[in-house]
C-alpha cells in the first residue's frame, strides 16, 4: 500500500546485545551505560531472549537474588517474536498488541538488524498505540495467530535454545520435539 511506513524505516539499527551467560548485573551496567530498558540476548546472530528493566525488577530484586550471580539466560523473557523489516509498522503494533509486547527484534535473512518498540511507533502515529490495544482486546480472544508463528527461546520440553520454536498445543518446541511427537 502507498505511503504506509515499514519496520526498516522507522526501528533503531543495531540493537544493544549480550550473551546469555553474562550477569544480570552486567546487563544492567550497560542498559544504565546506553540509556536503554533492554537488552537482546543474542546467541549466533538469533535473539534467543530478552531481557527488561522488568525482568531485572520482578525476577532478580523483588526475589532478592544476587545480580553479581543470576545469569541473564536465568531471567531473561523467552521465547522472543521477530519480525521482518519489510511489513508495515500497522502490522507490527497488531503483533505487539496481539503478543502483549512492547518490543520487537527485526530479523532480516536469519540475522538481527534492529529493534522497534512501542516508543519508535509513538514517535510515528500516536493513534496506533490505541489500536494496538483494541488489537490486543480483540486477540485475547482468538490466539490462532500464534500457531503459525516462529518463535526464539528455550523449548518447553527440552530446554534447548532455538530460533525455530513452533507452538504445538500451547507449547514452544524445537524441531527435533516436534518431530518426535509425530512418532508417538
Amino acid at each position: 500500500m502507498k505511503g504506509e511506513v515499514i519496520i526498516k524505516e522507522a526501528m533503531k539499527s543495531n540493537p544493544v546485545v549480550v550473551k546469555p551467560k553474562i550477569t544480570v548485573l552486567e546487563a544492567a551496567k550497560l542498559m544504565k551505560e546506553k540509556k536503554i530498558g533492554n537488552v537482546l540476548v543474542v546467541e549466533e546472530k538469533q535473539p534467543v531472549g530478552i531481557l527488561t528493566e522488568s525482568d531485572i525488577i520482578k525476577k532478580v530484586v523483588a526475589e532478592g537474588r544476587n545480580a553479581k550471580a543470576v545469569l541473564v539466560e536465568e531471567v531473561m523473557t523467552t521465547p522472543v517474536i521477530v519480525t521482518d523489516p519489510y511489513i508495515p509498522v500497522e502490522v507490527a503494533m497488531k503483533t505487539m498488541g496481539k503478543c502483549n509486547i512492547r518490543r520487537l527484534p527485526v530479523v532480516e535473512n536469519g540475522k538481527l538488524i534492529g529493534i522497534i518498540t512501542h516508543k519508535d511507533i509513538s514517535r510515528i502515529s500516536p493513534v496506533l498505540n490505541e489500536i494496538a490495544r483494541e488489537w490486543h482486546t480483540i486477540s485475547k480472544k482468538d490466539e490462532s495467530h500464534l500457531r503459525n508463528q516462529v518463535f526464539s527461546g528455550k523449548c518447553e520440553d527440552c530446554n534447548a535454545l532455538s530460533t525455530n520454536l513452533k507452538n504445538v498445543d500451547g507449547r514452544l518446541l524445537c524441531e527435533d520435539c516436534v518431530d518426535a511427537l509425530k512418532y508417538q
